[in-house]
């Protein structure tokens, strides 16, 4: 176990050189970073929302929007397959009263059919279950009805899309490491560390970002519109700018789901725009309903506003497209990013927001490093009283396994937080851990009447087994922190976690390499330990 080839000696120092030179930038202030060669690498850790500053917000979902989309959604989808069936199935009398949907069949006989239509539709690939209750009253009336279960399921699989929306706008900005997790059923936390614009943040992860194309519905009445009133499978809408009502087509449009690319741009006017593409599928229903609808108008709706409603002069083929409207170009480049990242599935409001200011980062971070200090101080001083130049080996491994833990924390893009840094303190003081028993094992070696190298070879052999089953506890124990906690708990775990397995690799692995030279250097007679 003392036997240290060249190549495993060189292979060995060249890990600590490196992680001592990856660990440089976390150490230097902001401005030094510049001064240094591009050939090194820079990376930094980040951090948190606790020892930067940043902006806490908690975003709660309308759950009595996501029924209403559901029954739309579940409207359109009705329909669709009722006109697939061979002949095709009427209905007549469709109401959405109660967060159910209803309608009547003119012909009884066509219950069945009906039914065999709409079953593939209401049930849930995942469960095996149904989202939606059928049932059948009066003969003739078809009644789907929300299941329990399909409700929970379709609130989980929205907040679940919401938190990933809302990751890749924030990240679209440029912003790092966000911590964005769920809070019960209907809620997200959203923190942003180093965000001085607040504000800017709402609006982004605000917006809901639904794109809709939707035909007008001309045939209206505009004293009706106007009132208000909408006919038979219309809806009134406002828009976005400029004040007044158009009444569009309720279905058969076309969603924002189908976009594959957005990007600000101008228009032929020079004016700001957003340029959209549909994915293949998008792309070929709108190419069909231009074509369908030439010489007639579609609305172009954002989150229920329209933005404008422009003629069809002729087929739009390509599934290219450009919004234009009252744009300034940061509008147009923020609902780019809205539309790249997606919809949010459901509305989000803001029903908590606290700012936590630079201020007390920096004192946190004062007072991690004093807690840092004094007791790394206090450890160095201890090893090399009670075990001398093996003491002194313990404390060399230490001071690496701290460059180490800043070096990988670095790589890893990790974020430090206040938790982290308690756990970063613990680490430190539990690092030597392993060359007590390693030296505690040497000493019982040595009372035992053994020659040195024997002492020091089966001292660090007996001892290892007993360090990796205690660390591998820990890790198990960290890996569960990591999985189940959130936020400060996670922070902790992370550090928790590198320090676990840099610290096995200096007090173990380096000490017996410097341990080793000594010996073939020194060829000592006596072990004073």
């Amino acid at each position: 176990m003392l036997d240290f080839p060249p190549m495993r000696r060189f292979m060995l120092s060249a890990i600590v050189l490196l992680g001592i030179l990856l660990a440089i930038p976390s150490v230097l202030p902001r401005s030094y970073l510049a001064q240094i060669p591009d050939f090194i690498p820079k990376e930094t850790i980040n951090l948190g929302l606790d020892l930067a500053g940043g902006s806490h917000i908690l975003l709660e979902a309308d759950s009595s929007q996501l029924g209403q989309a559901r029954l739309e959604a579940l409207e359109d989808s009705v329909q669709n397959a009722l006109r697939r069936v061979e002949p095709g199935i009427a209905i007549e009398a469709v109401s959405r009263a109660d967060g159910k949907l209803s309608f009547i069949l003119p012909d009884p006989a066509q219950i069945d059919a009906a039914r065999e239509a709409i079953l593939p539709i209401i049930a849930n690939s995942v469960t095996g279950g149904r989202d939606w209750n059928l049932s059948v009253v009066d003969g003739n009336r078809v009644v789907l009805s929300p299941a329990v279960t399909g409700d929970a399921a379709a609130l989980d699989q929205a907040m679940d899309t919401a938190k990933d929306v809302i990751d890749r706008r924030i990240n679209a900005i440029g912003t790092l490491e966000p911590t964005i997790i769920r809070q019960g059923s209907n809620r997200i936390v959203v923190q942003v560390p180093g965000l001085d614009d607040p504000e800017a943040l709402k609006k982004l992860i605000g917006k809901t970002a639904k794109l809709e194309f939707k035909l007008v519905d001309e045939q209206a009445d505009p004293d009706d519109v106007a009132k208000g009133k909408a006919r038979v499978g219309s809806q009134i809408l406002p828009y976005a700018e400029g004040g007044g009502v158009i009444a569009v087509r309720r279905l058969g449009g076309i969603s924002g789901d189908k976009l594959v690319k957005a990007d600000a741009s101008v228009d032929e006017n020079n004016q700001p725009a957003v340029t959209i593409q549909f994915d293949s599928e998008g792309g070929q229903k709108f190419a069909r309903m231009t074509q369908q609808h030439t010489n007639k108008l579609f609305a172009i709706i954002l989150d229920g506003q329209v933005i404008s409603a422009p003629r069809i002069n002729e087929p739009i083929l390509g599934g290219v497209s450009q919004i234009s409207g009252s744009f300034t170009s940061d509008s147009a480049n923020q609902l780019a990013i809205s539309l790249r990242s997606g919809a949010l599935p459901v509305d989000l409001k803001v029903v908590e927001e606290r700012s936590v200011g630079p201020d007390l980062g920096k004192d946190s971070i004062e007072r991690g490093i004093l807690a840092a200090v004094i007791g790394t101080t206090i450890v160095l001083v201890l090893m090399f009283v009670t075990y001398g130049r093996f003491g002194l080996y313990a404390n060399g491994a230490l001071l690496i396994n701290i460059a180490m833990i800043l070096a990988v924390m670095a790589l890893a893009n990790a974020t430090l937080t206040l938790p982290g840094i308690a756990g970063f303190v613990l680490t430190i003081g539990a690092a030597v851990d392993a060359n007590v028993l390693i030296n505690e094992r040497i000493r019982e070696e040595s009372r035992r009447g053994r020659r040195i190298v024997a002492a020091i070879e089966n001292g660090y052999k007996e001892a290892s087994r007993a360090i990796f089953d205690a660390n591998i506890t820990n890790v198990i124990a960290a890996t569960l922190l990591f999985i189940f906690g959130s936020g400060p708990i996670r922070g902790f775990a992370v550090v928790l976690m590198i320090g676990i397995v840099t610290s096995v690799f200096t007090a173990v692995v380096i000490t017996r390499m410097w341990v080793a030279g000594w010996l073939r250097r020194a060829r000592p007679q006596e072990l004073v330990i």
